[in-house]
């Protein structure tokens, strides 16, 4: 949720960057590459740590810390000269009690201002073996200081914008705008918890002038950007049920019984209940909006099949959002091979269907020739509409986000919601985050299922892998070999899918070798998926385009190269495309993990096959942001707020939330005016009238 005050106050958010002394037209351009376009969001680009400039005693300092001291020069400096333009330059500082020697490289010129007795402050390196300190900076007293005995901070730069540009610029808005900022929060919840305002929040997080300063802005900000998620879920959800009832879907239970029994395996016990449960909602007169989550290979997908079954057989129609077309394709095969018999219509609405298909696909909805649709985003755009719309299912929901499900749930009168994902998350952490939602868990996976066995292994075992490879293939099964690039990169050592495709038509002349990735078009994906599925390809070498929902039973081994470069729960989802048949699967990761956390996500993979204890752990090393992929989902992009160190706050906002917007006067009253301005803008209240 970019920029709160940007809704909230579009004053400093709609304010150009060239009123801002020192910032021309072309670091206005560098600016917007960093996502920064107005005054409002300059002053809200907020540091993620801070260099720590004071002054410390050498005796409390660790070997190896980065560190500020203040000495003495007590030496005559020594310049060495090495290589072209290369030079070390050195001296012995009195620092209290300790001698040390500092040292700076391919800084000449300092030679002649190092005298004995100069005073100086050093930052860099401490190395407490050999007591010498290497310096990245250094100031002499009583020069122009800008950093020495501060918390400098460090922002998210790159290309032209430097450090010390940035550092210079935010503060030159603070400077000709800070007077500006508003409050937003209500002056009851600052008084509650006993707020700085947050103007002076904001400028502390800029420049605090002690630790604890900095600790209390940040306290204020992290509550007000989950405070304002919280309200914007809370509102929503409240407005859902202030607006016209849902449909009653009226079905017959025995016809889905029916159904159920002719399904070509059993349901497990978890299926059953959480199927218990969608039936219940959408029998009522509201709007079911719910979050199942499950497992890879927990059968999600069946439980949204009988949903929709029923619901076609309460004589309305489904829809089946998936974020990939190849995946739209799959779902669309599969739900037709369990409703033919049934005489359930299955159409797909995706970007790639030529204009006749769409136009065609698009007519038989809104003609009620088609009972359910399986698509991607082209299932929200603006000329596709349904004869009557009662259920929409999203499958990996993480990906979309809040208000693009609201643009197809817009598309029927107030239909039921099932939103679903294989990414696994903490309950209390998924009530929280999808506060507009009920979650549903399945924890169990299809009787009959192996365990995949998996193995990390470095590079140097590849002859042994392709050992591994030929005996499954030579059995009759089938391969899956993944790479994190399509080409060769020059900024990434790691392997790609064109040279590993070359590699194994050379180790595997005597099979077929697929490529599959995502720049090739969505019908040669096709021929590929096909042919793989088909047995008529082997080992079929691929990027994450096969990360989710591609299912081919006969698959056995799953082999990840640079497995380091992926997260956990990436890394199970990759895994879970092999172990859906009957024979015993595998997974190899090919890996040289060269720290600790990457080594741990190795450990984890191997131990255990538990989605909800890899997403627990992917939390732990990667952090909210990485996991929820926010970059292209619902889930926020918070500027302060972490959803893990952050999470007891999280849950205060989420009740002060759900408190304020219990009451009457929310709606009405003048005292939330600025809130309800705020989620207006959020296009949360659709410019309704909240009488």
């Amino acid at each position: 949720m970019n920029g709160l005050g940007a809704s909230a106050h579009p004053d400093l958010f709609a304010m150009p960057l060239t009123l801002v002394r020192g910032v021309g037209q072309q670091k206005v351009q560098d600016l917007e590459a960093l996502g920064i376009y107005s005054i409002g969001q300059l002053i809200e680009y907020f540091p993620f740590r801070y260099e720590d400039y004071r002054i410390r005693e050498l005796a409390e300092v660790k070997d190896g810390e980065k560190v500020t001291v203040e000495g003495t020069v007590y030496s005559e400096a020594v310049l060495q000269r090495y290589g072209k333009n290369k030079s070390r330059l050195s001296v012995r500082v009195l620092c209290g009690s300790i001698i040390l020697t500092a040292v700076w490289f391919n800084r000449p010129f300092l030679k002649d201002r190092l005298a004995a007795g100069q005073a100086i402050i050093l930052t860099g390196k401490w190395d407490l073996r050999r007591k010498q300190m290497t310096v990245t900076e250094s100031e002499f007293p009583g020069a122009a200081s800008a950093r020495s005995g501060t918390l400098q901070p460090v922002y998210s730069v790159g290309g032209p914008v430097t450090q010390a540009w940035m550092r210079k610029a935010i503060s030159q808005a603070l400077a000709q705008f800070g007077t500006l900022i508003p409050e937003v929060l209500p002056k009851e919840l600052m008084d509650r918890y006993g707020f700085l305002p947050r103007r002076q929040a904001i400028h502390a997080l800029h420049h605090p002038e002690e630790v604890e300063s900095g600790r209390e802005a940040r306290r204020r900000m992290v509550y007000e950007e989950l405070f304002f998620f919280q309200l914007k879920l809370h509102a929503f959800r409240a407005l859902q049920r202030k607006r016209s009832d849902g449909v009653a879907h009226e079905f017959d239970a025995e016809a889905v019984r029916q159904f159920v029994r002719a399904l070509p395996f059993a349901l497990t016990d978890s299926q059953k209940k959480v199927i218990a449960e969608i039936l219940h909602d959408l029998k009522q007169p509201f709007a079911m909006n719910r979050l199942l989550q499950g497992d890879v290979g927990a059968g999600k997908t069946v439980v949204a099949a009988v949903a929709l079954y029923a619901c076609v057989r309460a004589g309305a129609q489904g829809a089946l959002m998936v974020p990939t077309e190849i995946l739209a394709e799959q779902h669309k095969r599969s739900l037709e091979r369990l409703f033919e018999p049934f005489g359930v219509a299955v159409g797909l609405l995706t970007g790639s269907l030529t204009d006749r298909q769409r136009r065609d696909t698009i007519a038989s909805l809104h003609m009620g020739l088609i009972d359910i649709v399986v698509g991607t985003h082209a299932l929200i755009q603006d000329d596709v509409l349904f004869r009557k719309l009662g259920l929409v299912v999203t499958d990996e929901q993480h990906r979309f986000g809040v208000n693009q499900r609201s643009v197809l749930r817009r598309k029927g009168l107030n239909p039921d919601v099932l939103t679903m994902t294989a990414t696994p998350i903490p309950r209390t952490l998924a009530i929280t985050a999808f506060g507009d939602l009920d979650v549903s868990t399945l924890r169990e996976l299809p009787k009959g299922r192996k365990p995949i066995q998996t193995y990390a292994v470095g590079l140097d075992k590849l002859e042994r892998v392709l050992g591994f490879i030929r005996r499954e293939v030579l059995q009759g099964r089938q391969a899956y070999v993944i790479c994190p690039l399509i080409e060769e990169s020059d900024k990434l050592d790691v392997q790609n899918a064109i040279d590993v495709h070359t590699q194994m038509s050379h180790a595997f002349p005597e099979f077929h070798v697929g490529l599959l990735h995502g720049r090739l078009t969505t019908a040669e994906k096709d021929d590929v998926m096909r042919e793989f599925s088909e047995n008529r390809v082997q080992v079929l070498v691929a990027t994450t385009v096969i990360e989710v929902g591609v299912d081919v039973p006969n698959a056995t081994l799953m082999v990840i190269y640079d497995a380091v470069r992926f997260g956990l729960s990436q890394l199970h989802q990759l895994r879970g495309r092999v172990g859906r048949g009957e024979h015993q699967s595998y997974c190899v990761l090919i890996a040289d993990p060269k720290n600790e956390t990457a080594k741990e996500r190795m450990r984890v993979m191997t131990e255990t096959n538990d989605g909800f204890e890899i997403a627990r752990r992917d939390l732990e090393l990667r952090g909210p942001g990485d996991f929820f992929g926010t970059k292209q989902s619902g889930m926020p992009e918070f500027k302060v707020a972490d959803m893990m160190s952050d999470f007891e706050t999280m849950e205060t906002a989420r009740d002060d939330a759900a408190e304020l917007t219990a009451r009457p006067d929310f709606w009405t009253g003048a005292a939330y005016l600025t809130l309800r301005e705020f989620l207006q803008r959020e296009q949360i209240l659709d410019g309704e009238s909240l009488d």
